[in-house]
């Protein structure tokens, strides 16, 4: 078994790997809450796997003179979250993120995942979606994470259905593979954001944020080819997992989806 899990992570690294090549150069953006963020002493090393950030136009129409949603704890939450994926994982990742558009280029193809958070504010135009949607059916992976209660659930699905009209989104059951892939996930349970610390509510946006959603779209081979996060802050848990004040207990289960998630994708 532990054979097969190397072969098949390798050669899906190998795969991506030749497409890098043509990768756009590491770039850093200003951020909500960051704007000079100390680089690793190492962000500039090739690595076999990236982790990408989605960058994508929100319902503020660039109010700010941007777009800022998609830059909600960056970069210091993907920092952090790719220490983890070293320590705890075999993945040689790099040590920075990547941030990637659907610009119309082949840029967004020379990554398997993307990671998109605050999704209840996105609004993709039909063009970017469409590039999203050949995304995936391509072979890569979709993870969205951070936003809460009805209201930004339907902010999500409405742009989410233009990606994969065809899809329905349900709920990831306890038994599937992504669940066990490096840890037995069977006790989930709601990771809040850190408006814990100032609020000591676990749940935002009101009744509709209190309960916790683990929902994805499975492909014509059940494989999981996106994965929704509804009712969480994982953004929030690898941000502060190095903050005393944030329970190590919500921040070691924020890894432990992370590292699941990621090499589901690396092997299914």
């Amino acid at each position: 078994m532990r054979t097969r899990f190397l072969l098949a992570a390798g050669s899906a690294l190998l795969f991506w790997g030749i497409l890098w090549a043509t990768e756009k150069p590491f770039r850093e953006y200003p951020g909500i809450e960051y704007t000079n963020f100390p680089l690793p002493r190492d962000w500039e090393t090739v690595h076999e796997w990236t982790r990408a950030r989605l960058k994508y136009p929100d319902v503020t129409h660039g109010a700010y003179g941007r777009d800022v949603y998609w830059t909600m704890d960056y970069p210091r939450s993907d920092r952090h979250l790719l220490e983890g994926v070293r320590r705890l994982t075999r993945i040689d990742s790099k040590s920075v993120e990547q941030v990637v558009e659907a610009d119309g280029t082949d840029d967004i193809y020379n990554y398997p995942m993307l990671y998109a958070v605050e999704v209840g504010h996105w609004e993709l135009p039909q063009k970017q979606a469409d590039q999203l949607r050949d995304f995936i059916q391509r072979g890569g992976f979709l993870m969205t994470d951070d936003y809460h209660g009805f209201e930004e659930w339907e902010i999500f699905r409405e742009s989410m259905e233009r990606i994969l009209p065809d899809e329905p989104i349900v709920d990831i059951p306890n038994r599937d593979d992504i669940f066990h892939t490096v840890y037995d996930l069977d006790d989930r349970f709601q990771v809040p954001g850190a408006q814990y610390l100032e609020t000591g509510l676990t749940y935002e946006k009101g009744e509709t944020g209190r309960i916790p959603h683990w929902r994805g779209i499975y492909d014509e081979r059940h494989r999981l080819v996106a994965v929704f996060c509804h009712n969480m802050d994982l953004g929030d848990a690898w941000e502060h997992s190095d903050n005393p004040a944030y329970p190590e207990k919500w921040a070691s289960l924020a890894y432990r989806i992370g590292m699941n998630y990621f090499i589901y994708d690396l092997t299914h």
